[in-house]
């Protein structure tokens, strides 16, 4: 049993900071429904540690909605629904409330949910741990086409390289670490680039935020020049070019 208090995010957003100050940088964020375990308080900040992919920063203590030990284990055994729209209203404890793209939905067959958390929801969802293929992960992925890039952001409204990919993956079944740099060292290497198929990832530098999601051809998607968009390979550079696969293989088209 953990000593660590639990919470879970009731909001549409929240800034998780790097240190325990309002006006600190931004590390990432909390969607609704996303939950984590409290590690420290000083004042009126909290610092957090996000069970998804285990990232950690600072909140607000006045964001933070505690849950028990036992209801924090129920969300990790539940197959709930991620929220697929760009921003919609979920009817939550009798008020309305807005979320984002990403947002973890309360919604599921566990017959052990709370009468207070159910929940109604007539916006576009999918289970979060279906996994689907490329072509549905390309569809995903025009959401976030022309997003303000934002350091510490991961919603369609303003996001990170990491962020960026890592809720495309998400929503298409797959966890992926927060930051470009872990990204890298996720799911199976491409040893070599010229057998990188659609859905693959890949990277420009050995620490570097430039990761990008192939497409096809010579096209990928990426954050460059302050924004989400489509590059070619020569706008990405040749230097120290890496690449990983994770979608499954199985699930990725035959290519021609």
């Amino acid at each position: 049993m953990s000593d660590n208090p639990k919470g879970i995010c009731r909001l549409s957003v929240v800034a998780m900071r790097a240190k325990p100050k309002s006006d600190s940088d931004l590390t990432s964020e909390l969607l609704f429904g996303e939950h984590y375990s409290v590690l420290d308080e000083k004042k009126d900040m909290m610092q957090i540690q996000l069970h998804f992919d285990n990232s950690t920063g600072w909140i607000n203590k006045n964001q933070h909605t505690p849950i028990s030990e036992e209801y924090f284990n129920q969300v990790n055994l539940s197959d709930y629904k991620v929220c697929i729209d760009l921003s919609g209203t979920i009817y939550f404890q009798k008020k309305h409330v807005h979320i984002l793209f990403g947002s973890v939905l309360p919604i599921s067959t566990n017959e052990l949910f709370k009468l207070e958390e159910q929940v109604a929801f007539n916006g576009e969802s999918k289970s979060l741990a279906q996994k689907r293929e490329f072509e549905y992960l390309k569809e995903v992925m025009k959401k976030f086409l022309n997003a303000p890039l934002l350091p510490g952001g991961k919603t369609p409204f303003g996001v990170d390289a990491g962020g960026f990919i890592q809720q495309v993956f998400k929503v298409c079944g797959y966890k992926l670490p927060r930051t470009v740099e872990e990204q890298m060292k996720s799911g199976q290497e491409v040893s070599n680039l010229d057998d990188m198929i659609p859905g693959d990832l890949l990277f420009a530098g050995s620490k570097s935020e430039l990761g990008y999601i192939f497409l096809g051809g010579d096209e990928y998607a990426g954050v460059s020049g302050g924004e989400v968009k489509k590059v070619s390979s020569a706008e990405i550079g040749d230097e120290q070019l890496s690449a990983r696969r994770i979608l499954l293989k199985k699930l990725v088209p035959e290519q021609a």
